[in-house]
């Protein structure tokens, strides 16, 4: 099985505020759609409660330490490991977040679909650093800001190097 994350992430590594997104970009949506969808999605307990309901055509997995916590029409995990095996057998499972869970799962992810955003936003949410030598781009397509999604972004796709 591989481990992708996906994330959409600002200049200055932010990917949220007050548990949702700082911006509003509708191509970024629809991209994050077209990865995840018939893929089961691992994602935290905040997560989840900001998207506020499970996402459609997809097997939805909370990843949480509340064993009181457990949302219909989910799957509730305690460990990486209990996720990945709900997940089954799958050719991928795509990890959507919060900060936490990006944590936990970047040492074993082995491919990164991320759209950078080019705008500096005020958050209190931001992704990860890692070590971007240990990653090699094998894709990117660039976007110009329209008048539906104002501002200039990036859908790039890493791979682990071997």
């Amino acid at each position: 099985m591989k481990i992708s994350i996906i994330a959409a992430i600002g200049k200055n590594n932010v990917i949220g505020v007050d548990n949702g997104l700082p911006w509003n970009l509708p191509a970024d949506i629809n991209h994050f759609k077209k990865m995840t969808i018939n893929k089961p999605v691992i994602m935290g307990h905040k997560t989840f409660e900001s998207i506020g309901k499970p996402l459609p055509s997809r097997e939805n997995i909370i990843l949480t330490l509340d064993k009181d916590f457990a949302p219909e029409g989910c799957l509730v995990a305690y460990s990486i490991e209990e996720a990945l095996k709900l997940a089954g057998d799958v050719k991928e499972v795509m990890i959507i977040g919060g900060v936490s869970i990006y944590k936990q799962f970047l040492s074993f992810a082995d491919k990164m679909y991320l759209t950078l955003i080019d705008g500096e936003f005020a958050g209190d949410a931001f992704f990860p650093e890692f070590n971007k030598n240990e990653w090699q781009e094998v894709a990117r397509e660039d976007n110009e800001a329209d008048e539906i999604n104002h501002y200039n972004y990036s859908f790039i796709t890493l791979e682990r190097k071997k």
